[in-house]
């Protein structure tokens, strides 16, 4: 089943909002095992919702509209519809009933506006909607046009059909919802996704995410070549990159789904034998949560020395329900003062090496360490930018270490200029210096010059 998703606003093009809409029903859609295949934004407008909805139906199955419900004169969706599917307005009295009675609970005067709320489409079943005034509607319609070769014109797709002499049709959907967010998913999981369930024969759709860090995208390309290649033709692995992390998805389409999981599941373990030191964990793992969890397990606890980083570290720990369980402090020293001061960094070495600097970090996290009790401590310093730099120690130069029971690892990253990426990419960097300590891979990339 393919569906195509469209919001309707100004707001949602003018950047004044943003459509967490679509977001959410695709990943609805997914589970139930219906492919998004295009999502649509349009202007509140006649000409812009018949252009997106039309081609939508000539090329999807499934066609989900969210907004332009409202009782003013600019939410011109309902009319819209009815003149697309052919059909007259009429009163829908269950929904007279119970936009009266909501607005009478709510202390509301009930005026004409409000009254047109119950006027919808003669052809459309009305989805009820107990969390508002505008309710769902639910139309059917069978359209000519093959579905195999969508066309982004659906003009010229009709064109083409009749030019061909094409009697290909297929039965479409589609469901208009409210745009308010917690009225459009109660009738998504209420009304919307039963009726889907009912109306299509839905085959499953399997995804799975590898949540990987430390390897730059070509790299780990080339590093699981051999892997990839040897992948059934009928899974699909996609990458994700993001500034911090790599995430690889394999994802299977309308298949048995118990039998798919399974082969995602056994690919993704020899996978983990390749890149064993990469691999975070999967679906929503971080590098933080992967860390938090090795600190758990083991019992172990943490302490964070931050100068460049400005407590990002503490905050990625600390933002995780169970981080008392094992953090025990975070010290934001940006002055050099409070490095010598609070973590008894040797003020001579600070004028000797510099704040940024491999003996600086080191002292940071064996004071963090000391001070707290703690059996372990990240620190940071560096500079962030975009000033501040000098030939030897450009901005985006930062010094990070990690103080263990056995010693103290250090490393030496250049990122970029820009301020928030620094922050962000030396944050995780760090934080994955930790777990690889924890993990002991990082004696094995050490030997190996990977680290």
């Amino acid at each position: 089943m393919k569906a195509e998703i469209i919001t309707i606003g100004d707001e949602i093009l003018i950047g004044q909002i943003v459509d967490t809409n679509s977001a959410w029903i695709a990943q609805r859609l997914n589970e139930e095992g219906v492919q998004v295949v295009s999502k649509w934004s349009v202007a509140d407008n006649r000409e812009a919702i018949m252009a997106a909805v039309t081609h939508a139906l000539d090329t999807s199955d499934i066609v989900i509209v969210t907004g332009g419900l409202g009782p003013t004169k600019d939410d011109i969706t309902k009319k819209t519809l009815a003149e697309l599917f052919g059909c007259g307005m009429v009163e829908h009295r269950p929904t007279f009933e119970l936009v009266e009675k909501t607005l009478r609970a709510r202390g509301i005067a009930f005026n004409e506006l409000n009254r047109a709320q119950a006027m919808v489409p003669e052809c459309c079943t009305v989805l009820m909607n107990y969390n508002g005034t505008a309710p769902g509607m639910w139309f059917e319609q069978e359209r000519k046009g093959s579905l195999d070769e969508p066309s982004r014109d659906s003009e010229q797709q009709s064109v083409s059909n009749a030019m061909s002499g094409s009697k290909e049709t297929h039965h479409a959907v589609l469901v208009s919802l409210p745009g308010v967010p917690f009225e459009m998913k109660a009738l998504m999981t209420n009304e919307v996704l039963p009726r889907l369930r009912a109306h299509f024969h839905l085959r499953a759709i399997v995804h799975k995410t590898m949540i990987t860090f430390g390897l730059a995208e070509s790299v780990l390309a080339t590093t699981i070549a051999d892997w990839e290649n040897a992948l059934p033709s009928w899974l699909h692995l996609a990458y994700l990159p993001s500034p911090s992390q790599i995430r690889l998805r394999l994802s299977a389409y309308e298949v048995d789904g118990g039998e798919a999981q399974l082969e995602i599941d056994r690919q993704f373990a020899a996978l983990e034998r390749i890149i064993p030191a990469y691999v975070l964990g999967y679906g929503e793992a971080t590098v933080a949560s992967a860390t938090a969890d090795l600190l758990i397990k083991k019992g172990k606890t943490l302490a964070v020395a931050e100068s460049c980083t400005g407590g990002a570290i503490s905050s990625r720990f600390t933002a995780m329900a169970g981080a008392s369980s094992y953090f025990l402090c975070g010290v934001t020293s940006y002055s050099n003062e409070a490095k010598a001061d609070v973590l008894g960094v040797n003020p001579e070495d600070i004028r000797k090496y510099g704040a940024v600097s491999r003996e600086v970090a080191e002292q940071m996290a064996c004071g963090a360490r000391r001070i707290s009790g703690a059996d372990y401590a990240i620190a940071t310093t560096g500079i962030a930018g975009p000033t501040g730099g000098t030939e030897d120690k450009p901005v985006g130069t930062v010094w990070m270490a990690v103080a263990y029971p056995e010693g103290v690892l250090s490393r030496k990253m250049v990122y970029g200029k820009l301020r928030e990426q620094n922050i962000e990419r030396a944050s995780a960097t760090a934080i994955n210096l930790l777990r690889l300590v924890l993990t002991g891979e990082a004696d094995t990339l050490i030997n190996e010059g990977l680290l």
